[in-house]
């Protein structure tokens, strides 16, 4: 009984971790393979993502609430605030040329 009482808290309990997950594109085309992302939420900063062939990354971050996101892209690292949730969030980005550099919205 007490087995199947863990159990069934360790299923009911809420997510630990929040994910951020999405594409990057740039000039209407992914990024492709090996762009950095990088994330902090609140004081805590969580190493670099690479991104896949396709310009997709995944993040896992323990904080919920308010994100920033860097993409390292070309020598420049544009940032955007998302927000963290204990479900995952989609955060497609694209990256486009600005004032002589490169900002980074919401697709």
């Amino acid at each position: 009984m007490r087995l199947w009482l863990a159990g069934l808290f360790l299923v009911c309990s809420p997510a630990l971790a929040g994910e951020m997950y999405g594409t990057i594109t740039s000039e209407g085309k992914s990024v492709g393979e090996g762009i950095a992302v990088e994330a902090r939420c609140g004081g805590k900063s969580y190493p670099a993502v690479k991104t896949d062939k396709g310009g997709s990354y995944h993040l896992v971050v323990q904080e919920k609430g308010k994100c920033t996101l860097t993409v390292r892209f070309r020598n420049q690292a544009p940032s955007i605030e998302v927000a963290s949730y204990d479900e995952g969030v989609q955060v497609d980005l694209v990256l486009e040329a600005k004032d002589g550099g490169l900002s980074l919205k919401r697709k």
